[in-house]
């Protein structure tokens, strides 16, 4: 009984793994189709966000990305697909550092709804013919700052891009 316990406590830790490795995934992707080109200070923010997570990952699974993903040529999420692959081998610290990243992730994310919900009637109202990318919304609410709501230049404020 007690070795049927431990098998279901690994496999449901391991599930658990996996989870947070298609979640990064995921969360990388939805930013990547949304958050297209930005302005300085968005780009800079998103740069220390993504170089975060890289580093977040690199250290934490070092020793794994050595044994099992040296080959594999980064990009298009090849190295997490590697990391899934062996998700039955990772470390406790990799496994830590896939769900710190993906937590991270994850409040970024938040943070871009939270903005969207508060925003979006302005953005509507000012900026409805201003093309999305390269940080033309937030610069559209910028140059209507007089006009734009309360709850939006709070949630810009809350968010760090006022």
């Amino acid at each position: 009984m007690k070795f049927i316990c431990t098998l279901t406590n690994r496999f449901k830790k391991k599930e658990e793994i996996m989870r947070n490795i298609i979640t990064i995934g995921i969360l990388l992707c939805i930013m990547i189709i949304f958050a297209g080109p930005a302005t300085a200070q968005q780009k800079v923010s998103a740069e220390a966000l993504a170089q975060g997570l890289v580093e977040t990952v690199a250290t934490g699974c070092e020793k794994e990305l050595i044994a099992y993903c040296q080959g594999v040529t980064p990009g298009d999420g090849r190295i997490l697909a590697c990391l899934y692959a062996h998700a039955d081998k990772l470390s406790g610290q990799c496994e830590y550092a896939l769900f710190d990243a993906a937590a991270q992730l994850e409040r970024a994310v938040a943070a871009l709804a939270y903005l969207v919900n508060e925003c979006g009637d302005d953005l509507e109202k000012y900026c409805a013919g201003v093309p999305a990318g390269e940080g033309r919304l937030l610069d559209c609410l910028n140059q209507n700052e007089k006009k734009v709501s309360r709850r939006c230049k709070q949630a810009l404020k809350d968010t760090g891009l006022k």
